[in-house]
């Protein structure tokens, strides 16, 4: 009888400490430094790079069903991050313009294409594509940070982003791919850029310069005459083109600057959220499993006629019942902090203020969203070149 009752309760303690076994996740604080360019480029080696807007990856975000973003922060993040990669960018002194740029429709040397993967406070994955302008790709990867509740210190990290050693990996893989292309090849991509500008405003007078082959990727078939009146005006478009995504920087600036420190506490928050979540889930699946095989245990022991074993069956039915339901409470706990965090997104909706753009003959303002904005712009651009082609051509 007593060795019945002594199995029956270290059974029972071993349920409890089932329920009670506790997780540790491991997460480093060292970030991945910079890598910068030790030697001097001369400018025909520069090549200006344009990180588009990053794909939000809503789908997979609304299929995810344990994803604690919303679908509204997602969309702010794809503009968001995009700015900070390329903050990185330009601090490494790799590169001629680093910008970010609303579409392809704007041709530059080197193109950085994202999609963000996972984003919270504690996890961001990346997908990210980088590609010059002759169509070859460099490299396609997937990047992962786990950051710790250190990396959100102010005093430690004031000016860093929680996970800059991220972007810091990005900008390095970048230069190190640069660094083995030869001057030459630099200098095609970046003639490739212009050539290919310069077609998409005049295609019978700059396509025959240049042809793609059976892999897609575009090679200089010859080169215009260097005083070329063409070439010179579309230089000259281009040049206005330069002006105003530069007059974008500033608007992705300000978005940038008033969306991150609302950013900053969302993921601080979301870092303690995410990690009470995990551990949430954990406990209530742990004590959700126990209390069942408590029931289980104390019901075949309650059947068993010895009285003293029978008794400790009911005790056990008893705290099995109180363990599953206690793992429902901790599961209704963690829809609660789920729900808490859906409520922090609603401020970040993203606005895009009307560009007034003055040109020497009039004054124009765009609206809608920003590729509204820049396919506005690009139509302008074209009027303008047809407009003072045709005056160049009359005159003559």
């Amino acid at each position: 009888m007593v060795n019945g009752v002594q199995k029956f309760t270290c059974f029972w303690l071993t349920i409890l400490v089932l329920a009670g076994c506790a997780s540790t996740t491991v997460k480093t604080t060292s970030i991945t430094p910079l890598k910068y360019e030790t030697t001097e480029i001369l400018e025909s080696q520069l090549l200006d790079v344009g990180v588009l807007i990053f794909n939000p990856g809503i789908d997979e975000l609304l299929e995810d069903k344990k994803a604690i973003t919303l679908p509204e922060i997602r969309k702010a993040e794809s503009r968001y991050i995009p700015f900070t990669l390329t903050e990185t960018l330009q601090k490494n002194a790799s590169w001629g313009a680093v910008r970010i740029v609303p579409s392809k429709e704007s041709i530059v040397d080197l193109y950085v294409e994202g999609k963000i993967l996972h984003s919270d406070g504690e996890m961001l994955q990346l997908e990210i594509s980088v590609s010059d302008s002759s169509g070859k790709t460099w490299f396609v990867r997937e990047y992962e940070e786990i950051t710790s509740k250190y990396n959100y210190d102010d005093k430690m990290h004031a000016q860093l982003d929680p996970f800059q050693g991220l972007y810091n990996r990005i900008a390095n893989d970048m230069l190190t791919f640069r660094e083995q292309l030869s001057p030459a090849q630099l200098k095609r991509i970046r003639t490739l850029s212009e050539l290919k500008f310069a077609r998409s405003f005049s295609p019978d007078a700059f396509s025959e310069y240049m042809q793609a082959n059976k892999a897609g990727i575009y090679e200089i078939v010859r080169l215009p005459p260097v005083n070329e009146p063409l070439l010179i005006r579309v230089r000259q478009i281009r040049e206005r083109d330069y002006l105003y995504i530069d007059t974008l920087q500033d608007y992705y600036s300000s978005f940038a600057m008033e969306m991150g420190k609302p950013y900053l506490e969302w993921r601080k928050m979301t870092y303690d959220e995410v990690v009470a979540l995990r551990e949430l889930r954990r406990a209530a699946r742990n004590r959700m499993i126990a209390g069942t095989a408590a029931i289980i245990a104390g019901v075949a022991a309650a059947g068993s006629g010895d009285g003293s074993v029978e008794a400790a069956g009911q005790v056990g039915i008893i705290g099995g019942a109180y363990l599953f339901k206690s793992g429902l409470d901790k599961r209704a706990e963690s829809q609660l902090h789920q729900e808490a965090l859906q409520e922090l997104g609603n401020s970040l909706e993203l606005e895009v203020e009307p560009q007034v753009v003055e040109l020497q003959d009039r004054t124009v303002t765009l609206t809608g969203t920003v590729d509204d904005q820049y396919s506005k712009w690009r139509e302008i651009l074209y009027d303008i070149y047809v407009t003072e082609t045709e005056s160049v051509e009359g005159k003559n």
